[in-house]
């Protein structure tokens, strides 16, 4: 060997993680999921929900701060509704095994009734006779109606998935 040059070595390296291979060409779309009494209240939640955004962001909501919580229920609970009917659908949720699926659902549906009925009642009682000839009021109060039709459909979620929680700690 020449001196000077110094030795090769070769270096093996071996990497691990400790969560599953996520791929997307594996999900599939479970249409039976919308026939069931979660599905559609998980769709329902989806449909009703953005009517109570959209007609309080075409108004003057910025004038009155309590729409702007309102506004950020709303908005906050859409996405992640649409995101959890994704998750459902494709059933990307069996894919990821290591989350808790029922308590994150359960979490979910109670936090989004309890902080949905604040918003309603706060749409609803900002909604003053001062207002009335606004422009803003049909809006104002359609969007009222449609947060307490949403308030009820997460609280009906809200049941089912505590019972499907309770089930799963149960076995």
């Amino acid at each position: 060997m020449e001196e000077g040059r110094a030795r090769s070595q070769t270096v093996t390296t071996t990497s691990s993680s400790n969560c599953d291979t996520f791929t997307t060409a594996s999900l599939s779309y479970d249409r039976s999921f919308i026939t069931t009494a979660p599905g559609l209240l998980l769709l329902a939640e989806t449909v009703f929900g953005l009517p109570v955004w959209a007609l309080i962001a075409g108004s003057e909501y910025f004038l009155f701060p309590a729409f702007g919580w309102v506004m950020f229920v709303a908005v906050f609970y859409w996405v992640l509704t649409v995101v959890l009917l994704i998750i459902y659908i494709t059933r990307a949720f069996t894919r990821i095994s290591k989350v808790p699926w029922t308590l994150v659902s359960l979490c979910f549906y109670g936090s989004a009734f309890v902080l949905y009925l604040i918003a309603a009642v706060i749409d609803a009682t900002s909604i003053t006779k001062e207002i009335l000839d606004d422009h803003n009021y049909n809006s104002w109060t359609a969007s009222a109606f449609f947060a307490f039709l949403v308030t009820a459909c997460y609280a009906a979620s809200t049941y089912f998935s505590f019972r499907s929680w309770r089930i799963r700690i149960r076995s």
